[in-house]
């Protein structure tokens, strides 16, 4: 995955998921805490945000983390039997 930089100087980074949907992530430009967006590229809010990615912040970071490893170790986000 290659970052490049927004013209006003965000990280983003390009990748397409397994449906071929071109996708990103990127620091966003929200002054009042630190936060990123997550998704699919397509679909526009009237100012020019996408509206198919998420807004993130670092607690919803924080919480989704040991989701995201549990399915990068397992394959899965939960078995049923782990409720």
């Amino acid at each position: 995955m290659k970052v490049e930089f927004t013209k006003r100087g965000f990280a983003r980074i390009d990748f397409i998921d397994r449906y071929n949907a071109k996708c990103s992530i990127q620091d966003s430009s929200i002054a009042t805490e630190d936060c990123i967006w997550l998704g699919c590229n397509e679909g526009e809010h009237a100012d020019g945000s996408c509206c198919a990615r998420m807004h993130l912040t670092q607690e919803h970071v924080r919480q989704l983390l040991p989701v995201l490893q549990r399915f990068l170790d397992t394959g899965t986000i939960m078995e049923r039997n782990d409720e």
